[in-house]
């Protein structure tokens, strides 16, 4: 028993020593709440750059602590349902915005593309408003998520949304009607329950949600994903 509360006791201690070197004002969503699922997309060669995107050198998603208080009653009462949430981005350091700058504007690569952006061309991301040098994922409270349940086997399965995360295209915008029945149902119930708790949806992406009373409007972080 005594080892058991030294090492709780120091694990206890680490965590507390890891909010601390994050700004004020942020924190660890698993903090918060450590049911929620998180993927960290950028932190791996998933997502449409095809590699780890600068700024993130951990799988521990980072986030405002309003932010991550009002996603903690979200998990809570979709539990009471049978679902849950799945993050795939939260907090983004502008190192990593600039990351997608320098990716779009080299047209030489597109490994990716079939995946990711099958219908537009490389040259047409800065246009069409896929690619910008800022994003609000740098404020800390803008978070992109799913909703997900359990099988029968007791694995973690996402909703079907029509696209996957972080697709460009009409298709992802969250009232396209170029998916089918059940996926703009599972789109609107995930619209629905984020609105319910004070985010605001991306009506381009069905995935983006930024909290409406967000704590730092018009400052922009660049400190790592770590």
């Amino acid at each position: 028993m005594k080892y058991f509360l030294t090492f709780t006791s120091l694990f206890i201690f680490l965590s507390f020593c890891n909010a601390q070197s994050l700004p004020e004002g942020f924190v660890y969503l698993d903090q918060v709440n450590s049911n929620i699922q998180v993927e960290l997309r950028y932190y791996s060669k998933n997502n449409f750059v095809a590699d780890t995107v600068d700024g993130y050198t951990s799988t521990r998603c980072i986030i405002s602590l309003d932010a991550a208080k009002a996603l903690s009653n979200i998990q809570q009462e979709l539990e009471s349902m049978g679902y849950g949430l799945k993050v795939f981005d939260a907090y983004r350091p502008q190192r990593a915005v600039d990351h997608f700058v320098r990716w779009a504007k080299n047209l030489e690569d597109t490994v990716n593309k079939q995946i990711y952006y099958p219908e537009v061309k490389k040259d047409q991301l800065f246009e069409k408003g896929f690619i910008a040098t800022k994003s609000g994922h740098s404020r800390g409270s803008t978070v992109d998520l799913t909703l997900v349940y359990f099988d029968e086997d007791k694995k973690v399965q996402e909703l079907d949304m029509g696209t996957r995360w972080d697709y460009f295209g009409a298709k992802s915008w969250g009232e396209s009607q170029g998916v089918n029945k059940e996926q703009r149902a599972n789109r609107i119930f995930l619209r629905d329950i984020m609105t319910k708790h004070g985010f605001k949806p991306l009506k381009e992406e069905w995935w983006h949600f930024t909290l409406r009373d967000e704590p730092f409007k018009s400052k922009y972080f660049n400190f790592e994903v770590k």
